[in-house]
């Protein structure tokens, strides 16, 4: 019997409903976003995101941001693995803790880092004496950035080992190969795609981070300023202008990285299937 293509009961009504949803919440904002960049021209929009201000603002926040998604990478992965094969006395409170910063007002989470980790805190005060300074500096917007950004990578790659067959690992291990070959060849390409999802998820929430960061950073122009505070900075100054033309110097970064990480994903399932 031939398919009619309709998945649901009233495909095209649903189909318009989502249309217009996605467009009121995402299309829509985003167009006029870019339409209020070019509001002035296209000389206007270039020199607002040119200045060394707005340049050393975008270098920081992507500096932070690939590191704080790297960590997560490496530690986040150790912790979905622990997660999801390893039995332990209050493992359901852990696994329901990584979710804690998607909970946590970003704000507060930046307040206490900060007291933790600033000069006479729990922390910094045992660092301070060795010239290690983590709060107004960028190895604390790192770990604030790594605290947000920790649940998108355990998310992602935790449902996938969980689906992993010990008997591939067995089989690899009984064959003589070694635990870290067994990784290297056996998990660690099956893991590459959800590694691949979850960096991209982590390092686009740390692009747009704002409320964890903006206390631990100083906020120091030149140093350490994030893009989303220099674009609060425009909007307190009532530079529509400019804090549209940065917003969208932003995401044109969390699009390209999304879509490198489509196109990557796309191709390995090509040279899986032998295309």
């Amino acid at each position: 019997m031939a398919s009619s293509g309709r998945a649901i009961p009233g495909f095209r009504l649903t189909l318009g409903f989502t249309m217009f949803y996605l467009s009121a919440l995402v299309l829509i904002p985003l167009a006029l976003l870019v339409a209020k960049s070019q509001s002035k021209g296209f000389g206007v929009f270039w020199g607002a995101v040119t200045t060394p201000r707005a340049l050393a603002s975008l270098r920081f926040t992507l500096f932070v941001s690939l590191v704080a998604a790297s960590i997560n990478v490496v530690f986040g992965s150790v912790l979905a693995w622990v997660l999801a094969r390893v039995s332990f006395p209050g493992r359901r409170f852990v696994d329901a803790l990584v979710d804690l910063p998607l909970a946590l007002p970003t704000a507060v989470a930046g307040i206490a880092l900060t007291a933790i980790y600033a000069d006479g805190g729990w922390i910094g005060s045992r660092l301070a004496p060795l010239g290690i300074h983590i709060a107004f500096a960028w190895p604390g917007v790192v770990i604030a950035l790594v605290f947000v950004g920790l649940p998108f990578l355990v998310r992602t790659v935790q449902p996938v080992i969980e689906e992993l067959d010990p008997a591939h690992e067995e089989a690899a291990t009984t064959l003589g190969a070694s635990p870290i070959q067994t990784f290297a060849f056996v998990v660690f390409p099956a893991l590459l795609p959800a590694l691949r999802a979850g960096f991209a998820a982590a390092f686009a929430r740390a692009l747009g981070e704002y409320g964890s960061v903006v206390f631990i950073a100083g906020n120091m122009p030149m140093k350490t300023e994030i893009s989303a505070l220099l674009i609060m900075t425009k909007l307190d100054q009532f530079d529509y202008v400019g804090a549209a033309s940065l917003g969208v110097v932003m995401l044109a970064t969390s699009l390209l990285v999304l879509l490198a990480v489509h196109a990557s994903r796309t191709a390995g399932e090509r040279r899986r299937a032998g295309i």
